[in-house]
């Protein structure tokens, strides 16, 4: 059985990040005949001469007239080695927000810089979130290397840079590699190039196929927000109490002991139920129904975690602090009132003070900015009007992480982290 990578690309406008999402697809066969032959019958409208393989990921009829991406494509591809979850994020500055959506469970990233023009602001930007994000492990793809003949010397300038950059983010040297590439000719994006003989590294394809995975979040502490509880009180079920939901982190048999939070309340698993009946052990990813032994009151937005270690469970609070990616045209300022939801439950909430501005190009925080902007990353108190559990998301992502929510319109305002991620960058001060 292949294992499974999650990737996200993401870079400047026309760096060429659909192209090579729509090379790796071609170049790896997954691309359906009926596909190819409509992206073939574009290109000669548009008078090509060769397939435009980004038509392959740019769907949307807007992104075709106007040659970008504006949304998040989610692409699935696989080779005998790997099975691969793509996510190709737009390059706008205005959609840096759709970087954090794709990159949110990333295992790895692809950042695309045009050779001509090497490392721009947008560059670090990304790559800023991308290490907020907790992102293990990034690759520079320097594409179009052909529109500067495959020049070595100016590919080795790029990397340098970049992998500096890379490394003030906290990034080992292990965890970045740089490629030079030509996603429209498919220079050392599946085979290797016999334009780029000083380059002896891997091509991106077989990077991907042959990169550590982040480690498994089955080995992490049990994490399991409650969604519905289920209570059939049939003839058949008179008494069925199950508690359904998708596990966050860790894995579930029955007979380990848990607590329910934010309560503190303790029972035992007695039972792990599926659609497809009963199992021995359940892991993360997987949706299923718990049952426990003693008769609780438990609800939606509740949150069923290993008890066994008091130091690891969650902490139970009403206030913490958090860095947000602010996604509204409208600005954050202390005092606002905002809904948080953090998995099934969702409370009001104060924003006490924002404490600090992340700025990427500095690698430095800028402390009381007063109010955080579209794309701005900051670090802010919040108060909730009741108590969550919460873990810190380097700990526990699944659980650490959270929306901020406009209570009058509904709409989503920020991407939150809990903790600060600052910290560790290693930029905070």
């Amino acid at each position: 059985m292949s294992s499974l990578l999650r990737l996200a690309t993401a870079g400047s406008v026309d760096d060429g990040k659909s192209t090579l999402v729509g090379r790796l697809l071609y170049d790896t066969k997954s691309v359906l005949a009926d596909q190819l032959d409509a992206v073939q019958r574009a290109s000669v409208d548009k008078g090509l001469s060769t397939p435009d393989l980004s038509l392959l990921v740019d769907g949307l009829r807007s992104e075709r007239e106007q040659g970008i991406t504006i949304d998040v494509a989610y692409r699935y591809f696989a080779t005998p080695r790997r099975s691969f979850v793509l996510a190709d994020t737009p390059g706008h500055v205005q959609y840096t927000r759709n970087t954090v959506t794709g990159a949110s469970t990333a295992q790895l990233a692809v950042l695309l810089v045009d050779a001509r023009k090497g490392v721009v602001e947008q560059t670090k930007r990304h790559a800023a979130v991308l290490a907020l994000l907790g992102v293990p492990r990034l690759v520079l793809a320097v594409n179009k290397i052909d529109l500067i003949d495959f020049d070595e010397a100016a590919f080795r300038v790029i990397a340098k840079e970049f992998t500096a950059h890379a490394a003030s983010l906290g990034y080992a040297d292990g965890a970045v590699l740089s490629i030079p590439v030509s996603a429209l000719h498919g220079d050392n994006v599946a085979t290797p190039s016999e334009h780029t003989p000083w380059y002896q590294g891997p091509t991106l394809l077989e990077h991907l196929e042959t990169v550590p995975v982040a480690p498994d979040p089955h080995e992490a502490a049990f994490r399991f927000p409650v969604q519905y509880v289920i209570r059939p009180r049939t003839a058949e079920y008179p008494d069925y109490r199950g508690y359904a939901g998708q596990i966050a982190a860790g894995t579930v048999r029955p007979g380990d002991e848990v607590v329910v939070l934010p309560q503190g309340l303790r029972s035992t698993v007695e039972r792990v139920d599926t659609a497809d009946g009963p199992r021995d052990e359940a892991g993360a990813g997987a949706s299923v129904t718990v049952l426990l032994a003693d008769d609780l009151d438990i609800s939606r937005g509740d949150l069923l975690a290993a008890a066994p270690a008091d130091s690891a469970a969650p902490a139970v609070t009403d206030e913490f602090g958090a860095t947000l990616c602010w996604l509204s045209g409208t600005s954050l300022k202390p005092g606002a009132k905002v809904l948080v939801k953090h998995g099934a439950r969702t409370v009001q909430a104060l924003v006490q003070d924002i404490e600090s501005r992340f700025d990427e190009q500095a690698l430095s925080t800028v402390p009381e900015p007063g109010t955080l902007e579209l794309n701005e990353i900051g670090y802010v108190r919040l108060r909730l009007a009741e108590q969550i559990a919460v873990d810190d998301y380097t700990d526990s992502p699944r659980t650490g992480a959270f929306l901020v929510i406009d209570p009058a319109a509904g709409d989503t305002l920020a991407a939150g982290l809990v903790g600060e991620r600052f910290a560790a960058l290693g930029t905070a001060g």
